[in-house]
C-alpha cells in the first residue's frame, strides 16, 4: 500500500533527524545513510496498514540502527572470511610459472 501524504510528510520530517542519530552514534555515515533509507521503506510499508506507532522517530531510530547493525556485522564477516581465503591460499598460487618451465 503506498503510504498516505500525512506519513510521507512525517517521513520526510524525521528522515534527517535519524540519520543524525545513527551517524552521531555508530558513525558510518554511508551504511547510516542506507540503514535510514531502509527503515523508511519499511515504515512506509507498515504504517498505512499498522497505523503510526506510538513513537515515529523512536521507531525509526530502533530500525535502521538494527539494520545497520546487520550490515556492519555482515562486513565485518565477509572481510574475515576474505582474509581467511587469502591466508589459506599460497601466494605464488597467483603467478605463473616462468616461461618454459611447468
Amino acid at each position: 500500500m503506498r503510504p498516505t501524504t500525512g506519513t510521507e510528510d512525517l517521513l520526510r520530517l524525521h528522515a534527517p533527524q535519524v540519520l543524525g542519530a545513527l551517524v552521531r552514534r555508530y558513525g558510518h555515515f554511508g551504511a547510516a545513510e542506507d540503514a535510514v533509507q531502509e527503515a523508511l521503506l519499511a515504515a512506509a510499508r507498515q504504517w498505512p496498514d499498522q497505523g503510526l506507532p506510538e513513537n515515529p522517530r523512536g521507531w525509526l531510530i530502533k530500525v535502521a540502527s538494527r539494520r545497520l547493525m546487520d550490515q556492519l556485522r555482515a562486513d565485518e564477516a565477509r572481510r574475515r572470511r576474505e582474509e581467511d581465503a587469502a591466508r589459506l591460499t599460497p601466494r605464488d598460487a597467483f603467478t605463473a610459472p616462468p616461461p618454459g618451465e611447468s
